[in-house]
C-alpha cells in the first residue's frame, strides 16, 4: 500500500479515537464502541472519500469526519450482523465478537450509538455550508437504510436456504455492500463540487466495485483461512446462502470478478480527473486477501 494511504489510515484512526473519547457517556458504552472501531479493518470506505478528493486536487482532509461517520456506519453493521439474532459470529478481524465481550445488550447499544453519531459527526463538520452537510445527511442515510444497506440485509437473511438467482443476488450486494461504498465515491464528488456527469460516471464506477468487493468476499470464504480474514470461513455454506461461486462456480465467480475490476478501470479511464488512487483501490479490492 502506498505510504500516502497509509497516513490516510493512521488520520482515520486517531481521529476516531478522539471523537469516542469526546462522547460523555457511561465508560462501558465508550469501550464498546472503540473497540470494534478499532479492531482493524481495510478502511476501504475512507480511503474511497479520500481518493475521490484527491482525484478532484481537493485537500483529502477535509473529509475526515465523513470518513469517520461512514466508518461508524459501517461498524454498527458489522456488530449487529454478529449478534445471534443474525449471522451469530464470535470472531470479527481475528478477535471475539462484540457481544461476545461485552454482552449482547451491550453490543446493540453500542451499534446503536455509532449509528446516530454518525449524523451528528456530519451536522457538526466545519468548513461546509448547511446545505452540503444536509446533502451528505441525506446520501448517507438513505445509504445506509431501508432503502439501502438494511434493505440487502434483510434480503441476504431471507436469501438463506434458497436458491438465488444472479439479479436476486446482484440486488443483495448492490444494497448491503455497494452502497455504502458508492456512498463514499459520492461524498467526496460532492464535497469536491464535482458536475453532474462526473458524479454520474463515479456512481457507475462505484457499482462496479461494489459487486467486485464482495464476490472477492464469497470467493475468501471458500479460498481463505481464518488466519488471512480475521473470522470464520465457510459460514456462506454452513448456512446455506447464495453466493456467486455457488451459481457461477468459482471459474465464473473469478470471472465476474474480473469483468466488474476491468469496467470499473474503463470508466475511470474516460474521466477528466485525477485517477491514481481511485486506481490503486480498485487493484486492491481485486487482490484483497481479508
Amino acid at each position: 500500500m502506498p505510504d500516502y494511504m497509509k497516513v490516510q489510515i493512521e488520520k482515520i484512526n486517531i481521529e476516531l479515537k478522539k471523537y469516542i473519547q469526546s462522547l460523555n457517556t457511561p465508560e462501558s458504552l465508550r469501550q464498546a464502541m472503540d473497540y470494534s472501531l478499532q479492531a482493524g479493518g481495510k478502511r476501504i470506505r475512507p480511503l474511497l472519500i479520500f481518493s475521490t478528493l484527491s482525484a478532484f486536487n481537493k485537500n483529502p482532509l477535509i473529509g475526515l469526519p465523513v470518513a469517520c461517520a461512514v466508518e461508524m456506519i459501517h461498524t454498527y453493521s458489522l456488530i449487529h450482523d454478529d449478534l445471534p439474532a443474525m449471522d451469530d459470529d464470535e470472531l470479527r478481524r481475528g478477535k471475539p465478537t462484540n457481544h461476545k465481550v461485552f454482552g449482547e445488550a451491550t453490543a446493540i447499544l453500542a451499534g446503536d450509538g455509532l449509528l446516530t453519531y454518525s449524523f451528528q459527526v456530519l451536522a457538526e463538520m466545519k468548513g461546509f455550508s448547511a446545505n452540503k452537510k444536509v446533502a451528505l445527511i441525506r446520501e448517507l442515510a438513505k445509504s445506509a437504510g431501508p432503502e439501502g444497506m438494511v434493505a440487502g440485509q434483510v434480503a441476504d437473511l431471507e436469501g438463506e436456504n434458497q436458491d438465488l438467482n444472479l439479479e436476486q443476488l446482484e440486488y443483495i450486494h448492490k444494497h448491503k455492500t455497494g452502497n455504502l461504498l458508492a456512498f463514499c465515491i459520492k461524498a467526496g464528488a460532492i464535497m469536491a463540487d464535482s458536475d453532474h456527469k462526473t458524479l454520474t460516471k463515479l456512481e457507475e464506477y462505484a457499482f462496479h466495485i461494489g459487486l467486485a468487493f464482495q464476490i472477492r468476499d464469497d470467493i475468501l470464504d471458500i479460498e481463505g483461512s481464518e488466519e488471512m480474514i480475521g473470522k470464520n470461513i465457510g459460514r456462506d455454506v454452513e448456512k446455506q446462502k447464495s453466493t456467486y461461486p455457488k451459481l457461477l462456480t468459482m471459474k465464473g465467480a473469478k470471472e465476474k470478478l474480473k469483468d466488474h475490476l476491468l469496467k470499473a478501470e474503463q470508466i475511470l479511464s474516460i474521466l477528466p480527473i485525477e485517477k491514481q488512487y481511485l486506481s490503486y483501490i480498485t487493484e486492491l479490492i481485486g487482490k484483497r486477501n481479508r
